[in-house]
């Protein structure tokens, strides 16, 4: 794991190395940087496969610049079937190889996670990896042209801060902006499987890649699925456990790290790390980490998050997610990510993407009934019913939407309604405006050969929730200590064999993670597995009270009239009492954020 960073166009030197050593924290190990007209290109590098001075970055050869982030986990096959006079053992220079025979094209070659910048006679090119494990950033002004692995690289090229208004929005219904939009007006983002390419000044944006592009329902037998799924998730491990450094693992009591420690321990002696809090363990899950630890036979360490040290770290997670992120969850694991680095440890396995693959989460499934409304008698007399009785409760959104034939499911993400933001903020927000931001999604599954709105659920989960949340407050959080992350259920070629499964194996059941469950049944012991799902939950909320500085919202709100400040004050006054209590944290790093860059 690394950054990339470089700048096409006038450039200051001075400016583009203090720029870039805002990334050192991605990769403390060597910093490389080419120089020339018109150029800066650069890289921090992460040492974890071929460790040698030989696999410093940026990649040159013949003119070509490569600078590249992340992991190529097929490289060794692709280093045997694409011959060339390879100098390292490093997975880039695979890259450089492919690069050569396909061009743009051998992006479609890459198993992995990766954020890729090239640069070849003039043009630059720059990839991100599928299913977004790798971010990367970019910004065009009438001078230059820059990218970056973190914001905070590409704001000193900024002459003054300005927040977007629909990263603003989108971020308040979604818990992160959605592609391509950042809170830095005028920087954007590739979304998942997009590439760039800017010459002549010109810049182009493309996609090399689709999940929703898989065949329908090519597996319809539950026996031939749990099969194919058992080999290719197997597969997706142990290609993940490749690595010239210690390789660490996360342990909840869930199913998912658990299978990811099961496959581990098969190959090395696993490492897990759980955490806990020395208050509320009401929210923690060590008695079941330690449980699977034991029926799993690995090692496991736990960490203790004090109350102290939780609300301490507020400012430095704040600063390592560069713009708002509404996952108070970024704070333990923040944590817990410290504690794993002063162990020694620069690779993490994680169990992310599972939940959104096999619909492990319940309400997947009222949603799955909630469709079924569309067809009631009466829907007409319905919908204009629940128009003249509004409610703040999600459900009265789900009928509303059922009765007026929406699209009900928007994304697990969806927190702010735009009837609750028309409410909220001192500016009209139209019912239905928050669909423009994941209208592209939607559009290419309508257009696709998929029905089941099942897999809608699963395509816009990974595609935000995952992509522009969860994976990035996992980059942001392990990469702040300089560890890399690796998510072995978000293999792009595991994610597709999922696709490609008829989606009613899914969910038929009624069973979070049917599938799932059955790939394991003969391989976790069956506590494990038939433990209800609790998640990473944390005591949040109790802690921003206690620390004070809940009154943060109120203060910028005072300077800013952002919010009417009677419904801001009710919504506090619910958060503090149990309701509403992520739509506060959102609202609290939100103000977080605007007192530091705006005020």
């Amino acid at each position: 794991m690394c950054a990339i960073f470089g700048i096409v166009g006038d450039y200051e030197p001075t400016l583009a190395k203090y720029a870039l050593g805002k990334l050192s924290h991605r990769g403390p190990d060597f910093c490389g940087i080419v120089e020339q007209k018109e150029l800066f290109f650069a890289h921090q590098r992460l040492s974890i496969l071929d460790t040698h001075h030989r696999s410093h970055q940026p990649l040159e050869h013949k003119g070509i610049l490569i600078s590249f982030n992340g992991e190529i986990y097929n490289y060794k096959e692709l280093r045997e079937t694409h011959p060339f006079e390879y100098r390292t053992n490093s997975d880039t220079e695979v890259i450089l190889a492919l690069y050569l025979k396909y061009k743009e094209k051998f992006v479609n070659y890459l198993r992995g996670m990766f954020a890729i910048a090239i640069y070849d006679s003039g043009k630059l090119m720059l990839f991100r990896d599928r299913l977004g494990k790798k971010p990367l950033f970019y910004y065009q002004n009438q001078r230059q042209f820059v990218f970056a692995s973190e914001l905070k690289a590409i704001k000193p090229f900024l002459e003054n801060v300005q927040m977007d208004e629909d990263a603003l929005l989108s971020y308040l219904t979604y818990l992160a902006p959605t592609s391509p939009l950042t809170f830095y007006k005028g920087v954007k983002k590739l979304a998942p499987s997009e590439y760039l390419v800017f010459e002549n000044f010109t810049c182009k944006v493309k996609n090399y890649f689709d999940l929703i592009d898989t065949p329908s329902s090519v597996i319809t037998s539950e026996e031939e699925a749990i099969k194919k799924i058992e080999q290719k998730l197997q597969e997706s491990i142990e290609l993940r456990l490749s690595s010239d450094v210690p390789i660490a693992t996360l342990l909840s009591g869930g199913i998912d790290s658990a299978t990811i420690n099961y496959y581990a321990k098969q190959k090395f002696d696993v490492q897990s790390y759980s955490l806990g809090f020395s208050e509320y363990k009401k929210y923690d899950e060590l008695d079941e980490a330690k449980e699977s630890a034991k029926l799993l036979g690995i090692k496991n360490k736990t960490i203790i998050a004090s109350k102290e040290e939780f609300i301490e770290s507020f400012d430095a997670v704040f600063e390592a997610l560069d713009e708002p992120l509404n996952d108070p969850a970024a704070i333990p694991l923040y944590i817990l990510f410290k504690h794993i680095k002063k162990d020694g440890f620069k690779v993490v396995l994680s169990g992310e993407g599972s939940d959104e693959l096999f619909l492990g989460y319940r309400q997947y499934f009222e949603y799955i009934e909630l469709e079924k409304a569309k067809g009631l008698y009466h829907a007409n007399w319905l919908k204009k019913y629940f128009r003249s009785n509004f409610s703040m409760n999600r459900e009265w959104e789900w009928y509303k939407r059922a009765f007026e034939n929406e699209v009900i499911f928007r994304c697990s993400s969806e927190k702010f309604t735009d009837m609750q933001k028309n409410i909220l903020l001192r500016r009209n927000v139209r019912d239905g405006e928050s669909m423009k931001y994941i209208q592209n999604y939607r559009d290419r599954f309508e257009s696709s050969l998929h029905s089941d709105e099942s897999i809608w659920f699963s395509y816009i989960d990974l595609h935000h929730f995952q992509s522009e949340h969860f994976l990035t407050k996992l980059d942001r959080v392990s990469m702040a200590h300089s560890i890399e992350s690796r998510t072995p259920f978000l293999d792009h070629e595991f994610a597709s064999l999922v696709f490609s499964i008829d989606p009613q194996l899914r969910y038929r059941d009624k069973v979070t993670k049917s599938l799932l469950k059955k790939v394991l049944h003969n391989k976790l012991p069956q506590p494990i597995i038939n433990r209800k799902k609790k998640g990473f939950s944390n005591p949040y909320m109790e802690y921003l009270v206690q620390s004070g500085r809940i009154g943060l919202i109120e203060e910028v709100n005072d300077q800013t009239g952002l919010f009417k400040k009677e419904i801001l004050e009710r919504y506090i006054k619910t958060a503090q009492k149990g309701t509403f209590k992520q739509h506060i944290w959102g609202l609290f790093v939100l103000s977080w954020w605007i007192k530091k860059e705006l005020l």
